[in-house]
């Protein structure tokens, strides 16, 4: 009973420290990612601002896109700070496993050591053969041939249990001095990364005391954009009610409703898009949230209230834009301002993208997850690539960031 129960504990110990192993390992690995995808953004920034260098950026531009570019530094500083404290908790663990082995080997070789000594005396002081033949009868000798069988398995299991945790212990011994190379590597990059990051603090300093010694000019080129913004919205709103107004007189309902009049079947698409609620992807494959929804301080001159109806990503030039979910393609418009447009009605939910060009659908199609659209359109005056993307269930607005994947 005893024997079973240490040996159920022992297994139990070392599917632990196997899980706790791949865990760490799988951890270290999305770091890794992320690590890669957000140097990966440093570089399109850097790209960008030098292919802007000829232009007559704003200084609301600039700043813009240094705010953008301090945000992913810091991110990067923070993701490597990450690996680095996991490889010092590794790093620890395995030091304390190699002096357990250490150990462990000590007492092991002690051991058959011992083993060999009384092995030889009992081989000098009486031969295997005569062992045998003193014996007095002929169970005995039997006996005797299975213990020493017996014993010269254990000798031989004892000695290949030294060389596993011999190989062991150079392997974590190597792993390591590995681990410990590449701690250091991660340290010297974010002391870079944080002086990088200091030099576009001092610079944004410098571009917000610009902008705060003609902060009365700025503030209306803001009030501006913010008109300009609502004079879109606007226009989508009442897209989004002649959506409506058409499926209902379609539908044989009242066309000036403001709710989609739902069939079996758009119900049950509804339910299940509310199902997901969190968990839709991205409406691009790689990019990053530079204006939040709802109303906010602005970035630059924070006595400033903005309103926002949606959320405004930022990806490379190029990008495909794509349905968050499965649905018909309502609407396609060219808006002033806002490049074209593409509406999707789910239900009685429609998913609005916007800032888009090479429409790739028609109106009526069904889309399915993640088909493309269309491409996010790049400005020419400053080069970024911003898509603004909205929620609506009938005409209300929704909060995006409550509806896609870690957005």
């Amino acid at each position: 009973m005893t024997q079973r129960f240490f040996t159920y504990c022992t297994f139990i110990a070392l599917l632990f420290f196997c899980t706790n192993i791949f865990g760490q390992a799988t951890k270290q690995e999305q770091l890794e990612r992320r690590r890669a995808e957000l140097r990966q953004e440093l570089n399109r920034i850097y790209n960008l601002k030098k292919n802007n260098k000829a232009k007559e950026l704003s200084v609301l531009d600039q700043v813009e896109g240094l705010n953008s570019q301090i945000d992913t530094r810091q991110n990067l500083i923070r993701i490597t700070n990450q690996q680095a404290n996991l490889l010092t908790r590794k790093i620890n663990g395995n030091t304390k496993k190699i002096e357990t082995y250490r150990k462990e080997l000590k007492e092991l070789k002690k051991d058959y050591a011992q083993m060999i000594v009384k092995s030889y005396k009992s081989n000098s002081q009486q031969s295997r053969i005569m062992f045998l033949l003193s014996s007095k009868d002929f169970l005995q000798a039997y006996k005797r041939l299975q213990y020493m069988n017996q014993y010269t398995k254990y000798r031989k299991k004892q000695a290949d249990h030294i060389k596993d945790r011999t190989d062991l212990l150079q392997k974590l011994n190597i792993d390591l001095v590995a681990q410990k190379k590449r701690k250091v590597q991660l340290i010297d990059e974010n002391r870079v990364a944080q002086t990088k990051l200091n030099e576009e603090k001092k610079q944004q300093q410098e571009l917000v005391s610009q902008i705060r010694k003609k902060e009365g000019e700025f503030t209306k080129q803001i009030r501006k954009k913010q008109k300009e913004a609502n004079a879109i919205d606007k226009q989508i709103e009442k897209l989004i009610r002649e959506a409506i107004a058409r499926a209902n007189k379609k539908a044989g309902e009242k066309a000036s409703s403001t709710k989609f009049a739902l069939t079996a079947e758009a119900k049950a698409l509804a339910a299940n898009f509310t199902a997901n609620k969190g968990k839709l992807p991205w409406p691009v494959l790689t990019g990053k949230v530079v204006k939040k929804f709802g109303k906010q301080a602005h970035p630059t001159i924070p006595n400033i209230t903005i309103n926002n109806s949606g959320v405004e990503i930022e990806t490379k030039a190029g990008e495909e834009a794509r349905a968050i979910f499965k649905g018909e393609v309502s609407t396609i418009k060219s808006i002033r301002g806002a490049g074209k447009l593409v509406q999707i009605r789910h239900g009685n939910f429609i998913t609005t993208y916007y800032n888009l060009e090479q429409i790739s659908v028609v109106e009526g199609q069904a889309v399915g997850t993640k088909d493309a659209i269309g491409k996010v359109r790049t400005n020419p005056t400053n080069g970024r690539a911003i898509m603004k993307f909205l929620i609506y269930q009938n005409a209300t607005r929704l909060n995006p960031q409550h509806w896609i994947y870690k957005m």
